[in-house]
């Protein structure tokens, strides 16, 4: 089992459990770097009243926001404006003043970090005007305190771009959350509209069948009740016609939805693996479409991969996954060519079943290749480890690529 890895903090989502909290607090120390400038205020600049206060301010101020920055949500997909924000974001902006005025130039520091909250909390439509009040009031005690015009510039930019950037980040995520929500609507809406084809679908080869089914088998029980056993013994041979055929149709309908496609069984095959930590080794290419495949032979070469790489997954214990199409001539002498599905890894599956070749967790695939004229063949590796599943199936004689001799190319390997 892979070792958990340590995930940014979620975005506009109050941490659920200690670890999200510790995560999301060392991400907030990083901008805890403009507190330098009122923290060092404290040290041998006031008498012991002023420090006193300086410090319960500040306590304050941080209290306040980092319960606004842990406990927020994104306006709009979460809970709404409350209270307690209201009077949180206030607190920090009465601080901010208070401290600024009776303390020193270097407090007004901490508007930066209102001005983040108003972007990060406000609701839509107060956010922006929000962030604008907070620096304008930066910057007006900045200049009735005579303070450097350079550093004021740097502290009112830098909270007016922390303040924005909270601001577009909110819209942001409430986009995402919108989009996602949309997603899933509109992938409920295309599954509704299949489950309706399909009944369109089904009642279209069946309704007709059906109703003849019902209208052989009232007059073969008028018969019957007539002594007419002929004419019964003929309706009920016209009943399994009407049967057989509508099953042959309703197997047909259904074929093209049961059916895997071999790219999309590729492609779930590379997320299967990446998920599993397993490297896979398989040129992109194999999803290409291949001359002579046809429906039912691909389908059973789509079994064969998702069974194999089910099996890799769950049971080799393996950490390399091999996965090739190889084209060759027919075996044992016939005539044209075969596709091979051939899925190798280099778990212990092969050291496990040298002495239980039934265990190899490929129940009924054998079954499915014969449905399409394919084998399998599955067992150990040639090496001391690793598992080897080929899967073969027939390729269209009229399709199959032939030389100007009229005679079938070489093997080739889709790399």
């Amino acid at each position: 089992m892979s070792e958990p890895r340590l995930h940014a903090p979620r975005v506009g989502v109050p941490p659920e459990n200690r670890r999200q909290m510790l995560v999301k607090l060392c991400w907030m120390l990083i901008w805890m770097v403009y507190l330098a400038y009122p923290i060092s205020d404290l040290f041998g600049h006031h008498g012991t009243a002023k420090t006193v206060f300086g410090w319960l301010m500040l306590a304050l101020f941080l209290s306040c926001y980092v319960s606004l920055i842990l406990r927020r949500q994104v306006r709009g997909t979460a809970i709404t404006w409350d209270r307690g924000h209201a009077v949180a974001l206030a607190l920090m902006f009465a601080v901010a003043i208070a401290t600024s005025v009776e303390l020193d130039d270097n407090w007004l520091a901490l508007f930066t970090y209102t001005a983040v909250a108003a972007g990060a909390v406000l609701p839509r439509g107060f956010a922006l005007p929000g962030v604008i009040v907070v620096v304008a009031t930066q910057v007006a005690l900045g200049l009735a305190a005579g303070t450097d015009h350079t550093g004021l510039a740097g502290m009112a930019l830098g909270g007016l771009l922390g303040g924005l950037a909270m601001t577009g980040l909110q819209q942001l995520v409430r986009t995402m959350a919108e989009l996602r929500e949309a997603r899933q609507a509109v992938a409920a809406l295309a599954a509704s509209d299949e489950r309706l084809r399909l009944a369109r679908d089904l009642h279209d080869l069946l309704g007709h069948s059906l109703s003849l089914i019902t209208l052989k088998t009232e007059l073969t029980a008028r018969f019957m009740d007539q002594e007419r056993y002929e004419e019964a013994r003929s309706q009920v041979a016209d009943i399994e016609k009407v049967s057989r055929q509508a099953l042959v149709d309703v197997r047909e309908a259904i074929g093209g939805y049961r059916r895997p496609k071999l790219a999309v069984e590729l492609a779930a095959a590379r997320t299967a693996l990446t998920a599993a930590d397993i490297t896979i080794d398989a040129p992109l290419s194999l999803a290409d479409p291949r001359p002579g495949l046809g429906g039912e032979e691909e389908g059973a070469l789509g079994w064969a991969l998702r069974e194999a790489v089910t099996n890799v997954v769950r049971h080799s214990g393996a950490t390399q996954c091999r996965i090739r199409l190889i084209e060759d001539h027919a075996p044992n002498g016939r005539l044209g060519r075969v596709l091979t599905l051939e899925v190798a890894d280099n778990g212990n599956l092969g050291k496990q079943t040298r002495n239980s070749p039934h265990g190899n967790g490929l129940t009924g695939l054998s079954e499915r290749l014969a449905l399409a004229d394919g084998t399998l063949d599955a067992g150990p590796a040639s090496g001391k480890h690793g598992f080897v599943v080929r899967a073969t199936v027939p390729l269209r004689p009229e399709t199959a690529e032939r030389n100007p001799e009229g005679q079938p190319a070489a093997g080739t390997v889709q790399e």
